[in-house]
Parts: C-alpha cells; structure tokens; sequence
C-alpha cells in the first residue's frame, strides 16, 4: 500500500501535465482526448470518464487538483476490487446476481410507472372512516394525547389585558382574532380545537413537572408564569395510553396503508392480465 500511495502523484502528474497541455493547445485528436491516466491490472481509467466534472472557467490547476483527487480515490477503489476479484468463492454466481438485480430494477422501476399511471390516489372521507372502523385495533395509542389549546408567549407580555381578554373569548369559540395575536408575539400556540397533540410534546413546553401525563386529567385549564413565559392551557379532551386513537389524530397513517394495499393490488392484476396476455398469444412455453 505505501509502493503505491508512492505511485499515485508521480503518475497522475505526469499523465495530467500531458492531457492539461494538450487542452490548452486545443488538440483535437482522439489520443490526446481520452488519454489514459491510470492502471490497476487490466482496469483502466481513460480523462473521457470524468467528463462533467470540471466547472465552467475551472483553471489548470484547478483541474489538476480535481483529476488528482478523482484519480487518487479510482486507484483504490479498483485495487480492492482487483483484490476481491482474486479472492470471491469460486461458487459466488456473480453474473446470476447481476441478472437478478437488473431485473429487480427494471421490474421495480416498470412498477412505479405503472402506479403513477394508473392508482387511484383519492382516498375519500367515507373510505377512510370504514377502513378505520374495521381496523380500529391497529391504531391503539402508545402514549396519551390531548385536543386542546395552549399558548406560550414571552415576558414582558405584549399586550397583555389584551391577551387575557381573547384567551377567555376563545373559550366560546371565538378564535380569529387570538390566531392573529399569537402569530405576531407567541412562541408557540396550539390553536385548532380539532387537532389531537401528544402529551408529552406539549409538556415540553412548559417548566418541569407543570404538565405531566399523571397530572393532566385534573389541569383541564390553567394560566402561570415563570422568570421567561407566561402559559395558557386549556384542556378540551384526553385520550389515555391503550384507547384508540380518534380518526383525525391517525387519518394520515391510514391514508399511506390504504394507498399502499391498492398499489400492490394494482400491480398483481397488471400482472396477471399480462401473462393471460401471453398466453393468449402463445408466448408463454414450458420445458418440464
């Protein structure tokens, strides 16, 4: 390995110098185009390989640097292979696996045009709530969530009797002019009644021990202040650890598995309807 880190910026420089010339002196030839800059075995590196790689108005020691470095990381990469090469079990069916893997791709990438054509990717109001209705047991919660408003807002509190008087105003509904309060001063507002949040992440935003999972059932409301915030929480429904989670709080989840389950039927009878296909046409021959 030390031979050939030796090796590595003598070569380069003496093939690069060479190709960077050539370059600047606008030779045109096909031996001076795709000149060979290095050689590991009976691989090699041709300057036509890295095409692309120079920026626009790149000068030629820019360049340089570029092809030592490209060069430096190829004559690695294909000792190891060599290496490798050398070395496999004789019964590692390379070629097989190769065969394979291009057909998974080909499949694969055939299957995602056939998707993007074809699937249906409306999932209705109705189709969700039957499939939540049958399913309702995959969506038990692993952790309590709440439907509730809370805001946090700095200290000195910008208008503050202000504050208060839309916070008691909310409780009635009335929440418009309380968003557009909370979008120029708070630091986080939780203001859409329909929307569930876990507990824990709403904890997070207030001091240590104020709002726990234990605790929030007896704290349905309540406003307090610290050395930095002052905080407003008002609690409107709990969903405890091992109840099912409302439809609103899982309905983008169930959106991806319905999606899901009708991309992979989608695809068998794509399937299935081409080999009926063949076999109609008589493409389809056995050996056995």
């Amino acid at each position: 390995m030390q031979e050939l880190n030796k090796w590595i910026p003598s070569v380069i420089l003496f093939l690069l110098l060479g190709s960077l010339a050539s370059c600047e002196l606008g030779t045109t030839e096909e031996s001076e185009k795709d000149r060979l800059l290095a050689q590991v075995g009976s691989k090699s590196l041709y300057i036509s390989e890295m095409e692309g790689m120079f920026p626009e108005g790149l000068s030629g020691q820019d360049s340089l640097l570029v092809i030592e470095s490209y060069v430096g990381r190829w004559v690695r990469e294909a000792a190891i292979l060599n290496e490798a090469e050398r070395n496999i079990p004789a019964d590692l069916n390379i070629n097989k696996m190769v065969r394979d893997y291009r057909a998974s791709l080909v499949r694969s990438s055939y299957e995602k045009i056939l998707v993007e054509q074809l699937l249906d990717s409306v999932v209705t109001k109705q189709k969700l709530e039957e499939f939540y209705e049958e399913n309702q047991m995959l969506y038990e919660l692993q952790k309590p969530i709440a439907r509730c408003l809370f805001i946090k807002v700095p200290i000195p509190t910008p208008e503050g009797d202000r504050l208060r008087n839309l916070w008691n105003k909310a409780e009635e509904g009335d929440l418009a002019a309380l968003r557009a309060y909370c979008d120029q001063y708070a630091e986080v507002a939780l203001l859409k009644e329909d929307l569930w949040y876990a507990v824990e992440e709403v904890a997070e935003q207030l001091p240590v021990g104020t709002l726990t999972v234990g605790n929030i059932g007896s704290k349905r409301e309540f406003t307090q202040r610290d050395e930095h915030h002052q905080y407003y929480f008002r609690l409107f429904e709990l969903k405890n650890r091992k109840e099912i989670a409302p439809l609103s709080y899982v309905e983008e989840q169930a959106r991806k598995v319905i999606l899901h389950k009708r991309k992979l039927q989608l695809v068998e009878e794509v399937k299935e309807d081409i080999y009926q296909r063949e076999l109609r046409e008589k493409n389809v021959e056995t050996f056995y």
